[in-house]
């Protein structure tokens, strides 16, 4: 094909409504052929471009649409192009676009790169969304698409479109650096929501995660997952599982001090040394953008002090928990004491005639219909990863290349141990 011309009537000839999916899989070929001519004729091609229907053609548009969009785009035209690629996106059949999933990737990048050219994420999420939808497989496939979108979620502060996608279980992932940054935007986003257990979780996968040398996302997601488990659960380990990486085990601290300081300082149970820690890296979390998850470290402090109050005492005055506590006033123990109640992180009553809290028991007996139908659903949850995972083990254990370097481990191992022998008689 020696013209953009003869190029849109193979299109529409081998895309079209009668199209087989050998067709389809001819024209990706001549397409390919004819990617260096499409991208050197951009200008032709694009004006071409209404002569095709994006819902039809989808694979050649993709191709034209690429190569339109591959020159430098100034601000002035990034509206326009934004526009364009998400109508493409929102309209293109998905068993044609995951032909060449390199160039759909390509071009739904190129959206991102508008709308945050012209600081407007918001414009982005959406048609993103439906590209990773789009592209994906199936809901476990983890696509490269993914921390692009939760990028723009998080930018845009559509935490919730975000959380979208985060309750899918991710089984498949093709390149590590997507799972880092899809944990890690992840956790971030779950943080914007006050999901401090999802976040916990997703901040953990990362700083376990197989690597062969330390990368900044681990670092930054090491620290952020320092600052979460203090509002999540109360207390943080320096040690490391057992199944994480040496790599991080050796380096991860040593990026960290000011945020283990935090949590030395968070143990002692003591606001004042809390304080101090905070007063005296506060230009590191500042830096960090990490400051205002301090902040929220320090106000955990306050209701783990009054949660441990209630395994001591039934009731219990306003001013009497301000002073053990170490808040300023009464009035502010009142409001920390509320907040909790309204969290279900405490369960009491404030009389504000005498301004006494009685604390009480759990009120949940684990027998209501609300209760059993969340039991029974995590039960089926459970169940269904079991046997994932146990498909996966079965998988693992016939792949041969896996079975070979089980092999060449197991010699080498065996060698060792016999030549170890004569020098234990030795010594």
């Amino acid at each position: 094909m020696n013209s953009v011309e003869a190029v849109v009537a193979q299109i529409q000839g081998l895309s079209g409504s009668g199209s087989t999916a050998q067709d389809l899989v001819h024209l990706h070929t001549l397409l390919k052929q004819s990617d260096e001519f499409l991208s050197s004729d951009s200008g032709r091609a694009a004006s071409l471009l209404s002569q095709l229907d994006p819902c039809i053609h989808s694979l050649g548009y993709l191709y034209i649409l690429e190569a339109c969009t591959s020159d430098p785009i100034s601000k002035d035209q990034s509206s326009e192009i934004a526009l364009s690629i998400a109508g493409f996106v929102d309209a293109c059949k998905a068993e044609q676009i995951r032909l060449a999933p390199d160039k759909f990737i390509s071009v739904c990048r190129r959206l991102k790169d508008q709308v945050l050219l012209v600081e407007t994420p918001i414009r982005g999420v959406a048609p993103m969304l439906t590209a990773v939808r789009k592209l994906q497989s199936s809901s476990e496939q983890l696509t490269t698409l993914h921390p692009d979108f939760l990028l723009l979620c998080l930018l845009a502060k559509c935490y919730k479109t975000g959380l979208s996608v985060l309750e899918d279980d991710v089984y498949e992932v093709d390149q590590p650096r997507d799972f880092f940054l899809y944990c890690y935007y992840g956790g971030m986003i779950c943080i914007g929501q006050k999901q401090f257990h999802k976040a916990s979780e997703l901040l953990h996968n990362v700083v376990t995660a197989p690597m062969s040398t330390i990368n900044a996302i681990a670092v930054e997601a090491y620290k952020k997952y320092i600052l979460v488990s203090l509002i999540h659960s109360g207390q943080f380990s320096t040690s490391f599982p057992k199944y994480a990486s040496s790599v991080a085990q050796r380096n991860l601290k040593n990026f960290s001090q000011p945020y283990i300081d935090l949590a030395n300082s968070y143990s002692t149970g003591k606001i004042s040394e809390l304080e101090s820690c905070v007063q005296t890296n506060k230009d590191k979390f500042e830096s960090d953008n990490s400051l205002g998850l301090v902040k929220q470290v320090v106000s955990s402090m306050y209701k783990r002090n009054i949660q441990r109050l209630t395994q001591t005492y039934l009731t219990l005055s306003l001013q009497d928990i301000a002073n053990t506590v170490q808040l300023k006033s009464p009035k502010e123990a009142e409001m920390h004491v509320l907040q909790m109640i309204q969290d279900g992180e405490i369960y009491a009553t404030i009389n504000q005639k005498d301004g006494m809290v009685r604390f009480l028991e759990d009120p949940e007996q684990y027998k209501t219909c609300r209760m059993i139908e969340q039991i029974d659903s995590s039960i089926q949850r459970i169940m269904a990863l079991s046997k994932k995972l146990t498909a996966m083990d079965e998988h693992m254990s016939c792949d041969p290349l896996y079975l070979g370097k089980v092999g060449r481990e197991r010699q080498r191992h065996d060698f060792e141990d016999f030549d170890s022998v004569p020098q234990k008689f030795n010594i």
